[in-house]
């Protein structure tokens, strides 16, 4: 290996790292593949055998360490596979791609043939196992029915296609050929064949041109004629001699018979991507793909299911390249060896392709989670989507733009393969020169097919050349012969795939360059080092979500809320912010290269918040680079030569790949002007690296930093493929359950963050930064990541929500138990009473026991959930409301029989001190108060309690009058309901009405003892247990306070009193509060205490008020709150007017009665239409005579209300109106002026100075830019 140091050390810029053989190794024979999931029941040549690394050159390339057990599980997942002459033997071709822990990737190119068994071991192997499997046979069912069926050997199209590569499409017509019961393989009669793999790994995805040198080299073994050179020297030549083409170029270099061309994009161009993306599209449809493509964006579990490995790496490739400018950050498996089953457990979102084996049905696939997945079944071009995902931004119009592209190139959006992709296959092996005498037979009956015809008619309108069916009879006449252009059909083919793909990409990129275009404003750039920022990476927050949010169209808002949450977009952030101090991501640099060009083009801001759908305007560009670099090729590599060989070596056999001489394959050139070059510029590249390995930290260390800065999920990124011992098992295991403990701190801190924040700002501490909508996706996440925890390490898989199933267990031994207690009458331990939640302030509520089992019946009963995964979410957005989410897990989990048996040993669930963890970080989310529950489902019915509370010293415990109540919240309202006289209690059930906002209490003063004084009313909704308090302390009564026989409570959240010691403590002060009774004994009552506001006072309530009110209108409209708590509450702008107008206002008891602000509104009224009637106020500016007039009606319609809401009532109402319609300021003016001022209000009255209401009208016209609407209950019987 002397020159081989030269030869590797130019790995890096060379075409191929290796050329490998799998096969079968005759020296241990015939292994049964345990892990493959045996099955002694099928026939010996249907079984999997372990297969080998037979043979790979080099021995090892230093870049790239040659990982044995790795390539060999991937050439042949399911291992060799047997046939014999009467079965189909045709070549595949698939790919992998083998991802290292550092994220970094290579691909394996594998073409697969069948080579005749010379080992007269192997032949009477199998012949005694067919032998034994008959024998079984034969003892197990009567030699009558010999009943394999026979069909012709043509059996279908399809699976003649599909199935190429299992020998049960073959016709099982050998049966029929007598020989042992079971037909098969009989050593005398029948020629036995085995597969073996060659395979080609690359660091760059050339699949074109690697599936074509392979199967040129494929042919040169089978042609009749000896190959013009012996393969060492073609091998010798894509290892050694083929550079990688440069950005922005094309290569040739030579195969077997013909030359390969490949060309690779520039740097400005999207990155490199071979696969042939029309094809995924064809498989699923454009509809199916967006779909996949929106839950890969989100990160969910991505399960492929495909018989054709070729086809689940399409899709794979198709989709993670589309993901542009992000990349997918989490477990990428595209195809997972059947040895790997296990690692659908794992509980982080992955991408893993699975092939499925023929005949099984999807139903019997059993899959450890599904809440969270999304299930492609490729070759049915259908996918099951997770449960309530948002959908991809202008997904219509977007839809419409690929089909568009699709069918330019004469492919139907629909998808589905049927004639065209049937007739494309076939055409791939007449390329490889495999087509058979029945397959050009269904050639000929294809070229009549009427659909094919129309394909051909409809491509050629839309104005593409289509060179198909031409291509295919070429390619059947003679190989290679040449196409237009001088090209053959199979790079015309090529060229039409590669020109698809681009422009596919391009409308997808589009998409992100617009929907990101503004992203650079919304970094948030605060260390001044690259260590700095490492080291703190995780406290800090490196982009302003809330304001990127909230710049965009509503309609974007709920995919981009999930999306801006996700891994992939927080490396995208990361690699941005540390482009400051590093060379930017090649991805990331294409992507913002490509912003700056469209803002040269248009000046973007008119457009920043349109949600108009905005068409790519590149497509042409894109697929000209590269028919203009496969035109005109920039480089040629070396061609083949003679290798320095011994004599005798290198003979050709037909029919048999020879064994290779390792001596010249392991050693590169040592004289090759190309790998001398490379060698130069590695050391230069070297000399730098250690130049800015001394400037920078110590290399390791940043890896480290880097690692940790992004392990969320990603410590545990890539399974290792080769070592399956349990050891390594375990310690994968081990590092999912930290990295789920990891993500839950992550995600509970988070939460609370964003929620302590928006409270902290109605405590007046800085701003408002989250959205309703940002706390759903938040919410949403965490259900995600419990589903995840529940299906960690599960024995047995129970239906879709693994949480759910858990919670149902649970109920069922609960109830048995409940049962088993209430059989035994002497039964000397009673059941535990269930903890009870204490409640002072409910007094007269009995109060809601805790149980998780009641919070499940609640969920079970509601009809509008159908699914379990459903169920699951909504039990854990109850119980997070209700505060008692760590309660009821803690609960769930203390049943440890029940968690032994439903999981195995290495469980999250069962590793102590991570549960605990766990739960303590949930239970920090009790100090927040979410609303999650309530705001979601906004249809269901509610079980409420209200209770009416009377101040039994003052007034009579008893009343004979028929007291009724309407309750109001945010989503409507109850209707009147009449209270049982006396019960003052009731429960009700009506259609969720939200956070409660006000009561309307009212009595029809009948009978003799009428008068009623109130304290407050209760009221709770009995699924959440939230209570409201109504406080009132006023009388209703005619003759007695103002009169009132109904009144408007202002309700205010109860918070529990006596916290249990769970830790539900700590929590923030209450949201707003609302009118206490001390306000509402009439303000009259208090100014006789001697407690008057001053005027300073009055004056600061007033711009308070005013202030609450513009600071609503300013909030997201999710979030807003009760406008009605800022108008008539405590604080609110009725009570603050009041006082103003209570200042200096002559109330004395004349004759006991006292005189209200509404007596006052009613006289200047009175004065005022009075006037108007004697002409007096003829003379006045037309404007103030039309403000009389509409101050005259607004108060007349307020006392014509059928309601007898009293005279503070009508004030409050007459306020209320006023603001809404922009009427208050100007009619201050006539009340001041109205003469009857003087007669009612002291000299010192705020009332009568001047400048003082002058101020108060321009406070008040600050409202008119706000549209203030009036809940129902407040204006109900006004007619204006």
């Amino acid at each position: 290996m002397s020159g081989s140091s030269v030869g590797s050390g130019a790995a890096p810029c060379r075409f191929a790292h290796y050329f490998v053989i799998c096969g079968i190794d005759t020296e241990t024979g015939l292994e049964p593949d345990e892990l493959a999931g045996e099955n002694f029941e099928q026939s010996p040549l249907k079984r999997t055998f372990k297969s080998k690394v037979l043979a790979h050159y080099p021995e090892n390339v230093e870049w790239n360490p040659f990982d044995q057990d790795a390539v060999n599980m991937l050439c042949m997942p399911k291992g060799l596979s047997f046939r014999t002459q009467a079965d189909q033997r045709e070549p595949q071709f698939h790919s992998f791609i083998i991802t290292k822990e550092d994220g970094s990737r290579t691909y394996g190119f594998v073409h697969t043939f069948y080579e005749e068994v010379t080992s007269p071991q192997i032949c009477s192997a199998m012949q005694t196992l067919y032998q034994m499997h008959n024998a079984e046979h034969a003892s197990a069912n009567p030699p009558s029915s010999s009943s394999s069926s026979s069909s012709s050997s043509m059996d279908s199209l399809a699976s003649s296609l599909d199935e190429a590569d299992s020998p049960t499409s073959s016709s099982s017509s050998s049966s029929s050929r007598g020989g042992g019961g079971g037909g098969g393989y009989d050593a005398s009669r029948d020629t036995l064949y085995v597969s073996k793999a060659l395979c080609l790994i690359t660091p760059m995805p050339f699949m074109h041109a690697c599936r074509r040198f392979l199967s040129q080299l494929h042919r040169a073994v089978t042609a009749a004629t000896a190959p013009p050179l012996p393969l060492e020297s073609y091998v010798h030549n894509i290892l050694y001699e083929v550079p990688l083409p440069p950005p922005g170029r094309s290569l040739k270099f030579h195969g077997v018979y013909e030359p390969v061309v490949c060309q690779r994009p520039g740097l400005s161009e999207l990155p490199l991507a071979d696969f042939p993306l029309g094809d995924a599209f064809s498989l699923l449809g454009v509809e199916n793909l967006v779909q996949l493509f929106t839950c890969t964006l989100l990160e969910m579990q991505i399960l492929l299911y495909s018989q054709d490995y070729q086809r689940l790496m399409t899709v794979a490739e198709g989709i993670t390249t589309l993901l542009f400018p992000f990349q997918w950050q989490h477990v990428y498996v595209p195809i997972l060896p059947a040895s790997l089953l296990h690692f659908l457990d794992a509980p982080v979102p992955y991408l893993m392709g699975l092939q499925s084996k023929e005949g099984t049905d999807r139903s019997k696939l059993e899959l450890p989670q599904e809440a969270n997945l999304c299930f492609v079944d490729i070759d049915n071009h259908c996918i099951e989507l997770p449960e309530d995902f948002p959908q991809f931004p202008n997904k219509t119009e977007f839809i419409q733009e690929l089909s568009e592209v699709l069918l330019s190139f004469g492919l139907s959006p629909k998808g589905g393969r049927k004639a065209a992709a049937a007739l494309r296959e076939l055409e791939d092996d007449g390329r490889n020169g495999n087509l058979a005498g029945d397959e050009l037979a269904v050639l000929e009956l294809l070229q009549g097919n009427a659909t094919l015809e129309r394909l051909q008619a409809l491509a050629k309108r839309t104005g593409v050349t289509v060179a198909r069916v031409d291509a295919l009879r070429a390619g059947v006449k003679g190989q290679g012969t040449e196409g237009q252009g001088g090209r053959t059909a199979a790079e015309e083919e090529e060229l039409r795939n590669a020109k698809l793909s681009v422009q596919l990409r391009e409308v997808f990129a589009s998409r992100f360059t617009t929907m990101f275009a503004d992203y650079e404003a919304f970094v948030i750039q605060s260390s001044p080092d690259l260590e700095s920022w490492l080291t703190n990476r995780e406290q800090m927050h490196n982009f302003d979500k809330a304001s990127f949010l909230s710049d965009q169209p509503e309609p974007y808002l709920p995919f981009l809320s999930h999306f801006i949450e996700t891994q992939m977009f927080a490396t995208f952030v990361d690699n941005k912010i540390m482009s400051q101090w590093e060379e930017k991501e090649t991805l990331l640099r294409v992507f913002d290269g490509r912003i700056d060009k469209a803002r040269l083009y248009n000046v973007r801001a008119p457009s920043l918040r349109s949600s108009n759908y905005q068409r790519c305007t590149i497509l042409k560009e894109s697929a000209q680079a590269i028919e203009q670099r496969l035109m005109k090729i920039d480089h040629t590599a070396i061609h083949p030569h003679l290798l320095d060989m011994k004599i005798g070596q290198g003979k050709y056999e037909q029919g048999f790949f020879p064994k290779l001489q390792a001596d010249v394959l392991n050693a590169g050139p040592t004289n090759n002007k190309w790998s001398h070059r490379t060698a130069t510029t590695q050391r230069r590249k070297d000399r730098h690296r250690q130049q800015t390995e001394h400037l920078n930290l110590d290399n390791d260390l940043k890896e480290k930093y880097m690692q940790e800065a992004r392990s969320l999920g990603k410590n545990l990124r890539q399974p290792k493929l080769s070592d399956l011992s349990p050891a390594v098992i375990a310690q994968t295991n081990w590092k999912f359950v930290e990295g789920l403990l990891k993500e839950c701190r992550m995600k509970t801190k988070r939460m609370l963050v964003e929620k302590m924040g928006r409270e902290a700002v109605e405590l007046g501490h800085g701003e408002a930064n989250i959205t309703g909508l940002e706390e759903n996706t938040l919410i949403a996440s965490l259900c995600d990541l419990l589903e995840r925890i529940w299906s960690h390490g599960l024995q047995v898989k129970q239906g879709k929500s693994a949480l759910w199933s858990h919670l149902l267990h649970y109920q069922a031994r609960e109830e048995k138990l409940e049962q088993q207690q209430a059989e035994s009458p002497g039964n000397t331990h009673p059941a535990r009473p269930l903890p009870r939640r204490k409640s002072e302030s409910a007094i007269g509520m009995p109060s809601l026991r805790v149980s998780v089992i009641q919070d499940m019946r609640h969920i079970q009963s509601m009809s509008e959930i159908k699914t379990e995964v459903g169920r699951a979410r909504a039990w854990i957005r109850l119980s997070l409301e209700k505060k008692l989410l760590s309660q009821h897990l803690k609960q769930l989990l203390s049943r440890q029989a029940l968690t032994k048996k439903l999981y195995k040993r290495y469980a999250f669930l069962r590793c102590e001190e991570e549960k605990e963890q766990f739960l303590f970080h949930l239970l920090s989310l009790n100090a927040v108060d979410y609303f999650c529950f309530t705001s979601v489902f906004t249809t269901i019915m509610i079980p409420y309690r209200a209770v009416i509370i009377p101040i039994k010293k003052l007034s009579n415990a008893m009343t004979t009058s028929n007291p009724w109540v309407c309750v109001s919240g945010e989503l409507g309202d109850s209707g009147v309901m009449q209270i049982p006289k006396n019960v003052l209690e009731m429960t009700f059930d009506c259609q969720n009405l939200g956070k409660l906002t006000t009561v309307q209490l009212g009595h029809d003063n009948a009978g003799l003892l009428a008068k009623w004084l109130v304290d407050c009313v209760m009221v709770r909704n009995e699924i959440t247990g939230h209570t409201y308090k109504f406080p009132c302390g006023r009388w209703l009564g005619k003759g007695v306070d103002d009169g009132s026989l109904e009144r408007v409570l202002i309700g205010e959240l109860v918070v529990p009193s006596g916290e249990e010691d769970s830790g539900r403590g700590c929590r923030t002060p209450p949201l707003q509060r609302s009118p206490s009774q001390t306000r509402r004994i009439s303000i009259t009552s208090l100014s006789g205490r001697g407690c008057k506001p001053t005027s300073a006072q009055i004056q600061e309530a007033i711009g308070e008020a005013v202030n609450n009110i513009i600071k609503h209108f300013h909030k997201p409209e999710k979030e807003r709150g009760s406008l009605t708590i800022l108008l008539c509450g405590e604080s609110g702008l009725v009570g603050a007017l009041e006082q103003f107008f209570h200042h200096g206002f002559k109330s004395a008891r004349l004759f006991q009665k006292t005189v209200f602000v509404w007596d006052f509104v009613e006289k200047a009224v009175a004065y005022m239409e009075s006037a108007d009637q004697m002409g007096d106020l003829q003379e006045t500016a037309e404007p103030l005579g039309m403000t009389c007039q509409s101050l005259c009606r607004y108060v007349n319609a307020i006392n014509s209300t059928p309601r007898s809401i009293g005279k503070d009532g009508k004030f409050q109402l007459l306020v209320c109106l006023g603001a809404r319609d922009r009427l208050l300021p100007q009619w201050l003016p006539l009340l001041v002026e109205c003469p009857v001022i003087l007669r009612m209000y002291e000299d010192s009255a705020l009332l009568r100075d001047r400048s003082t209401v002058n101020a108060l009208i321009s406070v008040l016209q600050t409202l008119h830019d706000f549209p203030i609407t009036l809940e129902s209950s407040l204006v109900k019987g006004v007619d204006l």
